[in-house]
């Protein structure tokens, strides 16, 4: 091959490389530019971002307290005795005059027949002496006898009057105490203590039981004493309990007429019904009572941002980000909610906690969780990249 041909050959193959080269360097410019386009687009989770609703907004001071029975009876031994026998366990139900217990009864059975036999000596005496007052009584209207006998025959009906009431008396607490030997429910309910057992030795205040009825509970609660003007009897509250998944309602019925000094609070008490029997006394309940009730636009109350001097909130609008001014009015402090007068509507989506720190104007996504059934297909299907630069061949 002569100097001429290897020249014209060398040209050739240069100008074949340049050629292949140059798609390959359009393509890398064009492959930047979407790569800045996406740089300057921000990723939020669905945690990031809260819509604004329109909802009820109660406000009014926080409760805390305990739940504990309406109806509640401690029920004490009256009678001195050995615990024959018990018929009721915690936690089981009783209707009205369901006996609980039996006390050792001999003694005062004693003492019953003893007082009824007295009350029958004391019957025959009184009878004996007001005989004799009516005897008397005719003698001296007839002359037989002075006015003096018939002072006597009254004072002794008097006292034999006396020594009957007193043997009645008598009587009748014996039939008491035997009666207090058998120990009975005072309203249907739940036996929630039992602290007797067979054999033991009760004395007059020994406790014995307690029944509650469940249908009824109150919430014993304390408010602020500088909230004590948003609180009124018959006010509605709203609170939750360990173990119920729902918030609760009552109405306060009681407020106490004093503030504790040390605490500076003042006590409440507010009924709940408990027909379902879900609730069970000496629970803790927190909750609020709602001295204000409205409809309003409602948005947590990290969304607000109320360190400058007008309260603002990141709004996300046309997929981007802009900056609202709002003005806010009541505040659900159990809820952590807030209310927006003006500045957003109802439908609006706001953004939260670090999300917030996005600056104006930039365009912003919401990434879908990341077990979604749709972003697990989607990396399932991604393909390996495949070269597809096409070998030079050397001739």
């Amino acid at each position: 091959m002569t100097t001429a041909s290897r020249r014209s050959a060398h040209y050739t193959l240069l100008a074949v490389t340049t050629l292949s080269l140059a798609p390959l360097a359009a393509c890398g410019k064009q492959s930047e530019a979407p790569a800045d386009q996406a740089a300057a687009v921000q990723t939020i989770g669905p945690d990031n971002m809260a819509v604004a609703t329109s909802d009820t907004l109660s406000s009014g001071p926080s409760i805390s307290g305990t739940l504990a029975a309406d109806r509640e009876a401690r029920l004490r031994a009256e009678v001195a005795g050995a615990v024959l026998q018990t018929y009721a366990d915690a936690g089981q139900r009783v209707n009205a005059g369901t006996v609980l217990a039996r006390i050792d009864d001999a003694a005062v059975r004693d003492a019953a027949l003893s007082a009824r036999s007295g009350v029958t000596q004391a019957t025959v005496a009184a009878q004996q002496a007001e005989r004799e007052l009516q005897r008397a009584r005719t003698l001296a209207a007839a002359g037989a006898i002075a006015d003096r006998d018939v002072e006597s025959a009254e004072r002794a009906n008097l006292s034999a009057q006396a020594g009957l009431a007193e043997a009645q008396a008598r009587l009748s607490a014996a039939d008491k105490n035997l009666r207090n030997t058998v120990v009975r429910a005072p309203f249907a309910g739940i036996v929630a203590e039992k602290v007797v057992s067979p054999g033991d030795i009760v004395t007059p205040g020994s406790a014995m039981f307690t029944v509650i009825d469940p249908r009824s509970l109150r919430v014993e609660a304390s408010v602020p004493a500088v909230s004590l003007g948003e609180v009124r009897v018959g006010a509605p509250v709203t609170f939750t309990v360990n173990g119920a998944d729902r918030a609760l309602t009552g109405r306060v019925t009681r407020i106490a007429p004093m503030v504790n000094a040390q605490t500076k609070q003042v006590a409440i008490q507010a009924s709940v019904p408990n027909n379902a029997g879900v609730l069970v006394a000496g629970l803790f309940v927190e909750g609020r009572v709602s001295s204000q009730k409205r409809v309003g636009v409602l948005v947590p109350e990290q969304a607000v941002d109320q360190t400058g001097i007008t309260p603002s909130v990141m709004r996300l609008k046309g997929g981007k980000v802009e900056k609202v001014d709002v003005l806010l009015g009541l505040r659900d402090e159990v809820a952590e909610r807030v209310e927006v007068t003006t500045g957003l509507a109802s439908g609006d989506t706001v953004l939260l906690g670090a999300a917030r720190g996005i600056s104006v104007g930039v365009p912003v996504t919401v990434s879908a969780p990341s077990d979604a059934p749709g972003q697990r297909a989607a990396t399932k299907g991604v393909a390996p990249a495949t070269d597809t630069t096409t070998p030079i061949s050397k001739n």
